[in-house]
């Protein structure tokens, strides 16, 4: 669909802004039957949902549950089954470090385990970075034959690990087995020529395991996401758009960098995030505006938090609208429901709002009303495509 995408493009004057809210899509609450989003106020979100298309998107497949890469790449518009992208090679990129074409990097979290092993907080209780920074720098220490090694603090409790050498493979299982009660993971070799990285990276655990004994919260790590980094196309060089991420996260910054946005400074909250976007709107067609809170909050399982979380993007949404884009897209790259703690495979709420929809007059955003808005459910993959169509880009296809 990418390459039919474009071959038909034409570049013109349009503005275009993608609002990400992660993890966006919910579960309803046991006690009211109502999820994050439609417990939430939202009259901004509302007037979208009123005057434009809703539907429901699936970024990967029925029944998947994706990570945030595959997720985001899905609504880049990049096929997330050809474009399996590690997630530390996301993180590295998003902290600029300089990754050579063999490199292998590991996305690492610190955790807490017990003393008999269990994995107590796969997150070791959201560590500041500055605490972050120091461990690092402890887990420096570790040295392997052959190998060159580095450990580079991300945020709060994440870290990416890079090993440099020759004969190293990504073919490596990870580390964490996504829940808690349980010991990390051994890394095992996915393809016989991974043997000597796996063994590698197991010497280096049990390493960081002894330095990391005497530590609280933050005495365990757990590794996931080994890549070598890809080189998908540009979004320049697919749409012939000009395109500018606004992010927090290092992360999500990557993921903007590794398919050629122009990755620009910000500040550290929403309000300063649209202002970037405000400050800078002459010099791009395109806007990738991400906000983590609804993740976090999802995942903590603090249902009450993310409704505040959505509740907040809902009261600056009018800044994107006064810069008077001619589309606008809100949807998240994956639900994380409260009720579920985690990721789950259940499609995300979306709305397009553009002067050529046909409105779907919905009285709310939210899941029940995007399961009957115009959209439908569609791919993430078909979001770009839509948002294209409707700023006049996309010409038609065949005689």
């Amino acid at each position: 669909m990418q390459e039919l995408t474009q071959s038909l493009v034409v570049p013109n004057s349009s503005k275009l802004i993608l609002f990400v809210m992660d993890g966006l899509g919910g579960l309803p609450h046991p006690q009211t039957g109502k999820t994050e989003l439609e417990t939430a106020s939202t009259p901004n979100l509302d007037r979208l949902a009123y005057e434009g298309n809703c539907g429901l998107s699936q970024p990967v497949g029925p029944g998947i549950s994706p990570g945030s890469g595959p997720g985001h790449l899905a609504l880049f518009g990049y096929d997330p089954l050809r474009w399996e992208i590690g997630r530390g090679v996301l993180e590295a990129l998003g902290i600029d470090f300089p990754l050579q074409p063999d490199d292998v990097a590991a996305r690492g979290n610190f955790c807490t385990v017990d003393e008999a092993g269990r994995i107590v907080d796969r997150r070791a209780g959201r560590i500041p970075t500055e605490v972050n920074a120091r461990l690092c720098e402890k887990l420096r220490q570790i040295r392997l034959p052959g190998v060159e090694v580095f450990v580079e603090p991300v945020r709060e409790h994440r870290f990416v690990l890079v090993l440099r050498g020759p004969g190293l493979s990504p073919d490596l299982t990870e580390t964490d087995p996504t829940r808690e009660g349980v010991p990390p993971l051994p890394v095992r070799a996915t393809r016989p020529e991974a043997e000597a990285t796996a063994a590698l990276v197991n010497r280096w655990l049990e390493e960081a395991r002894k330095l990391l004994a005497d530590e609280h919260p933050a005495n365990m790590v757990l590794l996931r996401g080994f890549a070598r980094h890809p080189h998908p196309p540009t979004f320049e060089e697919v749409y012939k758009l000009r395109a500018g991420a606004v992010a927090t996260y290092p992360m999500y910054r990557g993921l903007a960098r590794l398919v050629g946005m122009t990755v620009l400074p910000t500040g550290q909250t929403l309000a300063e995030n649209f202002d970037t976007v405000a400050a800078r709107f002459a010099e791009f067609d395109f806007f990738f505006v991400h906000f983590k809170r609804t993740d976090t909050a999802g995942e903590d399982g603090n249902f009450e938090a993310k409704v505040a979380a959505i509740e907040e993007a809902d009261r600056l949404i009018p800044r994107l609208l006064e810069l008077k884009p001619d589309v606008v897209v809100v949807t998240g790259d994956h639900s994380t429901p409260a009720v579920y703690r985690s990721h789950s495979w259940h499609p995300v709420p979306v709305v397009l709002w553009s002067r050529w929809c046909r409105p779907d007059r919905a009285g709310k955003f939210g899941e029940t009303a995007c399961r009957h808005g115009g959209l439908g459910l569609i791919p993430a993959t078909a979001i770009m495509p839509l948002m294209l169509a409707h700023a006049g880009r996309l010409t038609r296809f065949g005689a």
